[in-house]
C-alpha cells in the first residue's frame, strides 16, 4: 500500500472525511502519515464548501494505535519528525476553524488518543472495554509524554483526572468516558458509519460563520495557553531525554526556571 493511500480523503456533501487506512499496522502513523493527515486538515478546513470534519479509520479492532514505533526506534531523525509533524497535527485540530468529529470504533492508545482528545466531538461505538478503550501508555513504556500528551488529556478531562490517564496508563472505557460525559454520541457498532455522517451532516446544517465563529472565539480564549504549553512539553522532553542530566539539584533548578517562564 502507497503512503497516498494510508490517509483517504472524501468530500460527501459538505463533510470531508479523513479515514486512516493502515489497518495491517493498528493504523499506527508514521512520519509520512502525519504529514499527510496535516495537508488533509488544511485542505478541508480552507475548502468553503466544507463545513464539518469526519475522521475515522478503517475496520473494527483500531481506531490507531498511536505512533509506529518501530519506524522511529533507534533513528533520531524520524524521531525528530514524529515530534515535529505530531505536535503540527495535534495543534492545527485545536486552532482551525471547522468542527471535528471523530468516530471511535476500536482500541485507540497513544497518539490515536491525542487525536480524539484534539477533536471537538466525539462519537463512539457501543462496545465493551475489551474491544474500545483509550490508553495513553508513554510513561509506562518510558516514552516521554509530548506532542499534546499532557496538554490535550488537561483541557478534555480536567486537571485530575488527566494525571489518573497519565500516571496508571489504565484502560479507560466507554463505561468511565460515560461518567465524566465525554462521549457526544454513542451509536451501536454495525450502525456507526452511516449514524456518524448522518450527526456529521447535522453539525454541517448550521449557519457556517456561526459554527466558525463558536469554535474560534473558544479556540482564542485557549490559544496562549495551548501554544505555551505544546512548547513545555517540548522543552521538558529535551530534559528528560538528556542523560546527562541525572542530579535532583538540576532538575529543580530547571523547573524553577519553568515556573517563572510559563506562569
Amino acid at each position: 500500500m502507497s503512503n497516498q493511500d494510508l490517509i483517504l480523503y472524501e468530500l460527501r456533501g459538505r463533510i470531508a472525511i479523513i479515514t486512516i487506512n493502515r489497518p495491517e499496522k493498528a493504523h499506527s502513523f508514521n512520519g509520512d502519515m502525519l504529514k499527510s493527515l496535516h495537508a488533509k486538515l488544511i485542505r478541508a478546513d480552507n475548502d468553503e464548501k466544507v463545513r464539518c470534519i469526519l475522521i475515522k479509520s478503517t475496520g473494527q479492532k483500531f481506531f490507531s494505535a498511536g505512533y509506529d514505533l518501530k519506524e522511529i526506534q533507534g533513528d533520531p531523525m524520524n524521531v525528530a519528525i514524529i515530534q515535529q509533524w505530531g505536535r503540527k497535527v495535534n495543534e492545527t485540530m485545536l486552532l482551525m476553524k471547522k468542527p471535528i468529529i471523530t468516530q471511535i470504533q476500536g482500541i485507540t492508545i497513544g497518539f490515536g488518543v491525542m487525536l480524539v482528545l484534539a477533536s471537538d466531538l466525539k462519537v463512539f461505538a457501543d462496545r465493551p472495554i475489551d474491544d474500545l478503550y483509550l490508553r495513553l501508555p508513554e510513561l509506562a513504556i518510558s516514552a516521554f509524554p509530548q506532542t499534546g500528551a499532557t496538554l490535550l488529556p488537561l483541557l478534555a478531562f480536567g486537571f485530575n483526572y488527566a494525571k489518573n490517564a497519565l500516571y496508571t496508563a489504565d484502560k479507560i472505557g466507554l463505561k468511565e468516558l460515560k461518567n465524566i460525559n465525554f462521549p457526544t454520541r454513542i451509536f451501536p457498532l454495525d450502525k456507526i458509519d452511516p449514524e456518524s455522517v448522518a450527526f456529521a451532516k447535522e453539525i454541517s446544517k448550521y449557519q457556517p460563520k456561526f459554527s466558525i465563529f463558536l469554535k474560534s472565539m473558544l479556540t482564542i480564549m485557549e490559544k496562549g495557553r495551548i501554544k505555551s504549553y505544546f512548547d513545555l512539553e517540548d522543552e521538558c522532553g529535551k530534559v528528560a531525554y538528556d542523560n546527562s542530566i541525572k542530579d535532583l539539584k538540576e532538575i529543580d533548578a530547571f523547573i524553577k526556571e519553568l515556573h517563572q517562564k510559563f506562569t
